[in-house]
This record gives structure tokens, C-alpha cells and sequence, in this order.
């Protein structure tokens, strides 16, 4: 029995929950203290956090509104709904997929594997693409959230669904024509295929949540770091350059990986940089992110995403200068 015990302890000594773990835990706290208080009332950490709380205060309601919505249509509305309503064209479903993404609410992370399912019903790929695109880019939510963010630039609103609807629809287009079925591999059944409808509901509002809310708040992060820690000069020298300001924008949206719903909050913090730049960061971003590269390669194949994700924002980034030069 002693050695029994001696054993229970020297397993369970140093879990979280252990009398030992707290006490250190709380001589910690004690010690750092003082540094750590000092720190956050800094100038600069002040201004950071004003930052960031703003931004993820701001976008916290429109990304949950949208992942509910998007977790909806991807379990409550049969993919085979699409198939009859799409034109059997592709050059004319193309198209009409891509309105339908803007009457149709659903972040990119719901975008991918409900394109992936318009596939296996028989909804031609060009058509599934367009949609793909289109629906994080142009939804209600998103161009509601974009008029938030930009109450003094009205103009962002059609910019956005101008730029990001034709980029949809020229890639739906340009794979129509150029695409070979062997870069597409045909996508395995979701992940919520086959539970009931409630289960894969509240499993997918689960899993994007806890996705899209890291992705805001690592991207919340970022554009409070820009604007409290990096120097001006950098800021105005990069905003200064209207080539440099698109791709590096452009450039950060790829990298932020933030859901569709919450990005036009960061972009409007960005306000050192012209309209035409943020413009370019709110089109490029839904489209093709770090993230959307791996989940594209994992629904349609590595082929498919090493040549659709590089198109997809070299095109993006070029419309997105043409409809800032037009609308804005």
C-alpha cells in the first residue's frame, strides 16, 4: 500500500490539476507580475490591444452568423438542388454559378467541400469553381460586413462584388477551356456525409468556429502588430508605392488566411494603405490563403491546387487594380 501510494503520486504529481502544479503556477504569476503589468501598460501595448479587441469585436458576430449559415447550406440544402438549377452549358452555368455564391451565405471553409460535392452530383467542374469563388466573396454577410467596416467608402461594397465576381467566373471560364480532367481528382465524400442532419450541422458549426475564430484572431493579431509596432516610415514607404501596397497586401491576405467574414475589419484598420490595396487584400483573400491551398488540394488533388491557387491570385490581384482604377 505505501508503495502504491508513493507511485500514484510520483504519476500524478505534476498534472494541472495537482496542489503542486497550482502553487507553482501561482509563484509564477507573483513573480511576473510587476514586468508583466508594466509591459501591458506600455503606450505601444495599449494601442495593440485597442487594436485588436477592436477588430475581433467587430468581426466576432458576422463570422459566427456566417459559419451558422454556411453550415446550413452545406447540410440542409442537397447538392443535387445545383444540378438541376445550373444550365446544362458550362459556358452559361459558369456564370450562373457564380451569382448564385452571391445569394448564397458560406465561408470559404464551407465553400470547398460544398463545391467538392456539386462535383460528385455531376455539376460541371468549371461551374463548381466559379461557385468555390464566388459564394465567400460576394455573399450578403460578407458585403454586409464590408459596408461596416468602410461606412465612409460605400464604393468597397461594389468594388468587392465587381472584382471578386469576375474573378470567379473568368476562373470557371479560363478552367472551362484550359482545364484537363486529370488535374481534377474526384473528391471523397465530406466528413459529415452520412450522420444525421443535426449531428453534422453542430459538428460543422463546431469545427469552423474553432477553425475561422483562430484564423480571426491570429489575422487580429497582425494588423494590431502593423499598426502599433512596425515603424511608420515602413508603412508609409510600402503604402507610398501603389505596385508594392497591392502585392504586399495581397501578399498578407495569403498569409492571414482570415475567413471571409471578419476580413474587411483588418483591411479597414490598414488605413495607412489606399482603397485600391485593401481592395486588393478583400479579393485575394477569400479566394486562395494558405489555408484554402490545403484544403483545395486535399478535396481535388495536389495537380489541381498548384496550378488553380497561383491563377487564381495573379488574377485576382490584376482585376482588383482595375476595378480600384474604375470604382474607387
Amino acid at each position: 500500500m505505501p508503495g502504491r501510494a508513493a507511485g500514484s503520486t510520483a504519476g500524478e504529481g505534476w498534472h494541472l490539476t495537482s496542489p503542486g502544479a497550482l502553487t507553482v503556477l501561482l509563484l509564477v504569476v507573483v513573480v511576473v507580475q510587476g514586468p508583466l503589468r508594466r509591459a501591458l501598460g506600455a503606450p505601444v501595448m495599449q494601442s495593440w490591444m485597442t487594436v485588436f479587441v477592436a477588430v475581433v469585436v467587430q468581426a466576432l458576430p458576422f463570422l459566427v452568423l456566417g459559419v451558422l449559415l454556411s453550415a446550413a447550406l452545406a447540410v440542409f440544402v442537397p447538392p443535387s438542388f445545383f444540378a438541376r438549377a445550373l444550365p446544362r452549358r458550362p459556358a452559361l452555368a459558369v456564370p450562373v454559378a457564380g451569382v448564385a455564391g452571391a445569394m448564397l451565405p458560406g465561408c470559404e471553409c464551407a465553400s470547398v467541400p460544398v463545391a467538392g460535392a456539386l462535383v460528385r452530383r455531376g455539376v460541371t467542374p468549371a461551374a463548381a469553381l466559379a461557385f468555390l469563388l464566388s459564394a465567400p466573396a460576394i455573399n450578403p454577410i460578407v458585403l454586409t460586413a464590408t459596408a461596416v467596416a468602410f461606412p465612409h467608402d460605400p464604393e468597397m461594397v461594389l468594388a468587392r462584388f465587381t472584382a471578386s465576381l469576375l474573378v470567379a467566373c473568368a476562373m470557371g471560364w479560363l478552367w472551362q477551356r484550359l482545364g484537363r480532367p486529370g488535374w481534377l481528382r474526384p473528391p471523397a465524400p465530406g466528413a459529415y456525409e452520412g450522420r444525421s442532419r443535426g449531428a453534422a450541422f453542430w459538428g460543422s458549426v463546431r469545427h469552423d468556429v474553432m477553425h475561422a475564430g483562430g484564423f480571426l484572431v491570429v489575422g487580429a493579431m497582425a494588423a494590431a502588430t502593423l499598426k502599433a509596432v512596425a515603424p511608420a516610415s515602413w508603412l508609409r514607404t510600402a503604402a507610398g508605392n501603389p505596385v508594392v501596397a497591392v502585392l504586399a497586401l495581397a501578399v498578407l491576405a495569403v498569409l492571414l488566411s482570415i475567413c471571409s467574414e471578419a476580413d474587411a475589419f483588418v483591411a479597414a484598420s490598414l488605413s495607412q494603405f489606399s482603397l485600391t490595396a485593401r481592395l486588393a487584400f478583400l479579393v485575394v483573400g477569400p479566394m486562395i490563403d494558405l489555408k484554402l491551398f490545403a484544403m483545395q488540394a486535399g478535396t481535388f488533388g495536389r495537380a489541381f491546387a498548384v496550378r488553380f491557387a497561383p491563377a487564381t491570385f495573379a488574377l485576382a490581384v490584376l482585376v482588383s487594380v482595375l476595378a480600384g482604377a474604375v470604382l474607387l
